[in-house]
């Protein structure tokens, strides 16, 4: 049985308005923002909105359950926890292999803070810390994205399971 959820996004609902990526930052920054202070948080969100001339949508981690980020990781800097697959930043000695072994391209590295010594991996953490869950999915104006539970996978198997019996 799955025991991670992840985030989706719905190309056919994406406008490529980027919505979700600022949510994110702003998830992720540790203090309460005045109209100045936003200007000096770097823009590193744990999303990307991949726009072609036909098609946009967020790519984001998809929280594997067999996590080739967190194998490929000499330091154990990525592991389970709840519903996620997290780094720990304070581990990640940045080697660039979780970025390699990621199947959708979805662990960025960079500094997270200015005065920090080297480069780390960071990705969605599903917004652990948010007791709302993934402000990209609260924040996207056209519900383009959305979050999907283990249950609700199960339930979509199912479900095509079904359909496919019926059109058979």
């Amino acid at each position: 049985m799955l025991d991670t959820a992840f985030v989706i996004g719905n190309p056919d609902l994406c406008i490529g308005c980027r919505t979700c990526e600022l949510a994110c930052v702003l998830a992720h920054t540790k203090k309460q923002l005045g109209t100045e202070e936003i200007k000096s948080v770097p823009f590193l969100p744990r999303l990307s909105v991949v726009k072609t001339e036909d098609i946009s949508v967020p790519i984001q981690c998809r929280q594997c359950e067999d996590a080739p980020c967190a194998e490929a990781c000499p330091e154990k800097a990525i592991v389970h926890r709840g519903q996620a697959i997290y780094v720990l930043a304070e581990k990640c000695v940045g080697c660039k292999n979780c970025l390699l072994a990621c199947p959708i391209g979805a662990v960025y590295l960079t500094r997270t803070a200015e005065n920090a010594p080297q480069k780390t991996a960071y990705k969605c953490d599903l917004c652990a810390e948010i007791p709302d869950g993934p402000q990209c999915v609260q924040k996207c104006p056209t519900k383009a994205l959305k979050i999907m539970l283990p249950e609700s996978i199960a339930s979509s198997v199912k479900e095509k399971r079904v359909n496919a019996v019926r059109n058979a």
